[in-house]
């Protein structure tokens, strides 16, 4: 039940709080004074859209604010519209939440029947959807969703395979190829790096030979060092006996000397690796495999690490190929058991269907009956067999009717008129809702001018069956008939006012004579209106 509204600073509504009871509640007014803008708001507060120019001017946001009361207590919802970046936040007991949320919580709350309704009941698959509606057995529509869904999904994977294999097999001759190509050089991961490496070790190798060389023709020279400096030693030998300050100059000539010679034999033998690389690999064979490695990048363009792992990818691919047939049998399989589940689903949620359609056309026909349809009307659903997969169809009711006898039946979108529809939608209410279900768990009704088109003892007959709903759950009623608003628990009368050069929406409570005065108004005033209103207010 929804006990309170509030409205602040939404289009012409500055702030407005409407208060509203069990049963009917009626909003009346003048065309254009706002009422139906009033029950957008609650469908904005429910997870509709609404554009953030419909802000009062000069205001920062808009909110919309309503309390429910249902069987596990009351609960609070909020919702409010930014201005400047047309974003809206949603509240549910002051906690933020999603509109998500809301939605899902939404068929809980209210049930909105509008014009916009009529429109619906018009296209086929909202006739199929009200079928489905009223199946006894809810859970076949679940398990018939879940097996369209596996069935979907083994199609799904099945494309997905074929169409790889189509793609590799176009591939197979270039793959073969590169696969060859590859093979022929055997890459390794990071071989080029290693072999650039090796090359600047060998390269090296020969420079320092080069330097030994060189090293020995300085020892040895035109002027030969070991020589002289073996003459020079003993030559300050004979001196440094004269002379003993020369003594130890002698001495660091002679450790020079015998430091030269060991370093002549050590230059002579050279370094232990000086030699051919242990591994055998040459300068001319390292720069040959660099050669085959640089022709294999320019064939297939790639890194050299790139084609190394292409080589796995490739033979990954070809095992793919060779192996698709057998994975495309194992998928046939799997879809063969996914289909036979379907189509034992369809043809138990088919026949229920059609069950459910027999009642319900029966109910509905006795629901317009009520509602003042001729006695010879009759209502039946067509199926419209609609082939989901192969061999297997899902019945989709559409509503047929025969307003007059020794007529074919013709489709209810075709031929109904505004307050026929008008009248078929509040018969399809009053059934939606007589499930047995706890009065304070039955969401609120919503009624925006149903009664369009209608009048006279149709009238009178529609406000009989919207008595009735509103003794069973709560009911907001927008209407411009005074013979519906007469019903009402709780009357408001919504107008549009100017102050100081702005338009505002109002919003009052009618009680005592206000509500006659209302009823005349809405009667055509004069005498007559005031007669009526006396009359409906008895």
């Amino acid at each position: 039940m929804l006990e309170l509204l509030r409205i602040r600073d939404l289009a012409l509504i500055e702030d407005v709080e409407l208060e509203f009871s069990t049963g009917m509640n009626t909003l009346t007014g003048e065309t254009g004074a706002g009422k139906s803008f009033i029950m957008r708001a609650v469908d904005f507060l429910l997870g509709e859209r609404m554009d953030r120019k419909l802000v009062r001017p000069g205001k920062d946001k808009a909110s919309v604010e309503a309390l429910f009361v249902l069987p596990e207590g009351e609960t609070v919802v909020r919702r409010e519209l930014s201005a400047d970046t047309g974003r809206s936040r949603v509240y549910i007991n002051d906690t933020l939440s999603s509109q998500t949320a809301i939605r899902n919580l939404r068929s809980r709350l209210v049930i909105h029947t509008s014009q916009h309704g009529q429109q619906k009941l018009m296209s086929p698959a909202f006739q199929a959807e009200i079928l489905d509606s009223f199946l006894p057995d809810q859970s076949l529509l679940k398990r018939r969703a879940e097996a369209l869904a596996a069935v979907n999904e083994v199609l799904e994977r099945k494309r997905k395979l074929l169409e790889k294999c189509e793609d590799i097999e176009k591939q197979r001759e270039f793959l073969e190829y590169q696969k060859k190509e590859i093979a022929r050089v055997d890459p390794q991961l990071d071989e080029e790096d290693d072999l650039e490496e090796r090359k600047g070790v060998i390269k090296e190798r020969e420079r320092a030979g080069e330097c030994l060389r060189s090293a020995l023709d300085c020892i040895h020279g035109d002027a030969n060092m070991l020589d002289s400096l073996s003459l020079l030693s003993r030559e300050l030998g004979i001196i440094a006996r004269m002379f003993p300050e020369y003594e130890e100059d002698g001495a660091a000539v002679e450790e020079f000397r015998i430091r030269l010679h060991d370093l002549e034999n050590r230059l002579r033998k050279g370094p232990d690796d000086l030699g051919e690389p242990r591994d055998g690999m040459s300068l001319d064979r390292i720069e040959s495999r660099l050669f085959d490695l640089a022709q294999l990048k320019r064939k297939l363009r790639r890194g050299l690490n790139e084609i190394v792992r292409l080589k796995d990818e490739i033979d990954e691919s070809l095992s793919f190929l060779d192996a698709c047939a057998l994975d495309i049998k194992a998928l046939g399989k799997e879809e063969e058991a996914a289909a036979r589940k379907l189509g034992a689903v369809l043809v138990e949620l088919n026949k229920a269907r059609k069950k459910a359609a027999r009642e319900l056309s029966i109910h509905i026909v006795d629901e317009l009956a009520d509602l003042g349809f001729s006695e010879h009307v009759k209502v039946l659903f067509e199926f419209d067999p609609r082939e989901i997969y192969p061999g297997l169809e899902d019945m989709r009711g559409r509503l047929m009717w025969i307003p007059n006898p020794g007529q074919p039946a013709q489709p209810l979108d075709k031929i109904a008129s505004g307050g026929e529809l008008s009248r078929f939608l509040l018969a399809l209410v009053t059934l939606r809702g007589a499930s047995g279900q706890d009065p304070d768990a039955l969401p609120t009704l919503i009624f925006d001018e149903v009664d369009a088109g209608i009048g006279g003892m149709t009238l009178g007959a529609v406000a009989r069956k919207l008595r009735t709903l509103a003794d069973r759950q709560q009911m907001l009623l927008i209407t411009h008939w005074p013979q519906l608003a007469g019903q009402a628990d709780r009357h408001f009368r919504i107008l549009k006012e100017v102050v100081d050069a702005e338009t505002y929406t109002r919003c009052e409570r009618l009680e005592g004579e206000r509500i006659g005065e209302e009823l005349s108004r809405m009667a055509g005033g004069g005498e007559q209106g005031r007669a009526l209103a006396e009359k409906l207010l008895k």
